[in-house]
């Protein structure tokens, strides 16, 4: 290989990752843009309790968190919901989400 060959795989490679570079960027972008939306959303339809019942429940377990803002979401635009959403509704999603995603292990030991 000489040298243009060389700098020309180089240059394909810098293109390759700038452009790598750009979709990341781009999707961090909308999903910042799609969190913002959803914050803004919450922030109409719960109640300041509500928020911050989320707010910790998203320090401890993230996902329970996300996992009940979307069937808040969901159950709101359903008309299943009526806001403001209250602390008090907001626990039994949280209590009925979280008994869904337990399973209870049993052991057992054959003895011979």
């Amino acid at each position: 290989m000489d040298d243009r060959e060389l700098e020309e795989i180089r240059r394909r490679k810098l293109l390759e990752l700038q452009k790598q570079l750009e979709e990341e960027e781009k999707r961090k972008q909308l999903e910042a843009e799609m969190r913002a939306r959803k914050e803004a959303l919450l922030r109409r339809i719960l109640t300041e309790e509500a928020r911050e019942r989320l707010a910790n429940i998203r320090l401890v377990r993230p996902e329970l968190a996300e996992a009940a803002e979307n069937v808040i979401i969901q159950l709101v635009q359903a008309g299943q919901l009526v806001p403001p959403v209250g602390d008090d509704q907001v626990k039994a999603i949280l209590l009925r989400l979280d008994s869904q995603g337990r399973r209870e292990f049993k052991i057992r030991f054959a003895r011979k």
